[in-house]
């Protein structure tokens, strides 16, 4: 067994199944050949960032780790946004480095910087090929994140020992359990938070809901945990002004996984106790909960014994309608689309085709209506960069959630801010012929920083620019693509789109016009 068969056999037991990445001539090569013999797929990006990034979506998709790819100096630099990613957004991914020898220190500078240190802060260890299987134990290890391992050719090609078995943490009944009954069981009107942590819990979240008969608000990642049908479902949760109106009825407020990442900068509103599940405590936290269950959040929700609380289904629902029509965009005006009709329209259009995609949304003044108006049914129904919230992030994490399930396919829902970072993807989408529809909200402004700009009466300027045509951009790379600017053009796109076998792109102009209302309403 060589180094490079070592590593990839450490991944393959972990339960890794493909690799993504941009490889160089050292130790890459080797694990490619070394990937393919064991029967792991790898996916050429163009791009170093959004490789990782199909990596981190790969890993919360299926719960594993997930390698990526690249060469040393450039290629490390170059992932850097995406391994950043993947530690706020709590993914193992784990970046293969080519690595510089002790010789090549010795009388190499070019390309050579310690790419321990750069990765340091966004990376929960950084090893040699050796310690690959203590790597993944720290990538699997709430919370999880991603790991730097470095292979250098010679490393990659000597022999080695078989190293020690991968085996995943034990899940940890948390403590405490008494003491946060004791807190739920003197509730009468409890609300649920659920976050990123509570994904792989949802059946528990529901089921205690269920019992309590409370409305459950979901973050972004956490969107589906309980379904937008739902009856129990209050709407999302982002620290903001919109979901405040419910929480101020709250005599306890349950964080149920909810990680203090996904919440936007404000401070804490809420009189009421909090009782917290998470897999470790969070420092730092926005609020002192007043009851702690730190473990797996599944055993903790499981622990907890629910009563019908003074919850009515009407208040409920008028809850929720009101959050609804607080973050509605208003009508277009002259310049094109409403964002929420580009989304409306991407749901009915699916619905229509008989299609149930997964969604990956882009940072940005897009993810407002998107994140609100995409109507989820279940856990990781929707793929959000929230923790770090990259622009860049849409096109790459909806080509992996259609390697991820072909059949049902993904919608990339990205701002022409983003897709400018990361259009490359689209080649690679086109060359892996993936069932990928790419939904561009086009203004040809960064709109998000542009209202921001607007509430400080700084001058014009600087954040637009002319409008591109990303249609033709798709054509070029291998897809078929369409522009349209008003409603009746979108549907008769979108129906094209979902009829056509690989990935298309349909390049919507929209008004950017209702959107510092609807930011103004989320955040106050």
């Amino acid at each position: 067994m060589t180094g490079a068969e070592m590593v990839v056999a450490a991944l393959r037991q972990a339960g890794a199944t493909r690799m993504f990445g941009v490889p160089g001539g050292g130790s890459s090569l080797d694990l490619m050949a070394a990937a393919r013999a064991q029967g792991m797929a790898f996916h050429l990006a163009r791009t170093e960032a959004g490789a990782a990034i199909m990596a981190g979506a790969t890993a919360e998709l299926t719960g594993a780790p997930c390698p990526v790819l690249v060469t040393r100096g450039p290629g490390v630099s170059a992932a850097a946004n995406g391994m950043a990613n993947a530690s706020l957004e709590r993914a193992p991914v784990i970046l293969l480095a080519d690595g510089f020898s002790l010789r090549d220190r010795d009388f190499a500078s070019h390309q050579y910087f310690d790419h321990a240190a750069l990765l340091r802060p966004v990376t929960k260890a950084q090893l040699g090929a050796p310690g690959i299987v203590a790597g993944l134990h720290a990538a699997m290890t709430p919370p999880l994140g991603p790991v730097l391992i470095e292979l250098t050719a010679d490393g990659a090609r000597a022999p080695v020992e078989a190293g020690p078995a991968f085996s995943r943490p034990a899940r940890r009944m948390p403590g405490g359990i008494e003491a946060a009954q004791a807190l739920l069981a003197g509730a009468t009107r409890p609300v649920i938070i659920a976050g990123l942590e509570a994904v792989p819990a949802a059946g528990t979240v529901r089921a205690l809901a269920a019992q309590l008969g409370c409305p459950v608000l979901v973050t972004y990642k956490a969107k589906g945990v309980v379904a937008d049908a739902d009856p129990l479902f209050g709407g999302v949760y982002t620290g903001g002004a919109a979901e405040a109106p419910l929480l101020h009825q709250a005599d306890l407020i349950i964080l149920a996984g909810a990680d203090p990442v996904e919440f936007i900068a404000q401070n804490w509103r809420y009189a009421a106790p909090v009782l917290e599940l998470a897999s470790v405590p969070r420092h730092p936290h926005y609020v002192v909960p007043a009851a702690a269950l730190h473990g797996d959040v599944w055993l903790g929700l499981a622990a907890l014994c629910g009563v019908p609380g003074d919850w009515r289904p009407e208040e409920i629902a008028q809850a929720r309608n009101a959050w609804l029509a607080l973050l509605a965009n208003g009508p277009a005006g002259n310049r094109g689309m409403s964002p929420q009709a580009v989304v409306e329209l991407t749901q009915a259009a699916c619905r229509e085709a008989g299609r149930h995609p997964r969604v990956a949304v882009g940072a940005g003044a897009h993810m407002f209506p998107a994140t609100t108006f995409w109507q989820a049914r279940e856990p990781s129904d929707l793929l959000i960069s929230n923790g770090l919230a990259s622009m860049g992030f849409a096109l790459p994490a909806a080509i992996a959630a259609a390697l991820h399930d072909p059949a049902r396919g993904a919608v990339a829902f990205t701002g022409d801010g983003g897709l400018l970072m990361c259009m490359g993807e689209l080649a690679t989408a086109a060359a892996l012929g993936a069932n990928l529809v790419v939904v561009v909200f086009n203004d040809a402004t960064l709109s998000l920083i542009d209202i921001k700009k607007g509430e400080r009466a700084l001058p014009e300027g600087g954040l637009d620019w002319p409008m591109v045509d990303f249609a033709a951009v798709m054509r070029g790379c291998g897809g078929l693509a369409w522009r349209v600017d008003d409603a009746a053009g979108f549907t008769a796109a979108m129906q094209q789109a979902l009829a056509t076998p690989g990935p298309t792109l349909v390049d919507a102009r929209v008004d950017p016009a209702s959107y510092p209302a609807q930011i103004k309403a989320l955040r106050g």
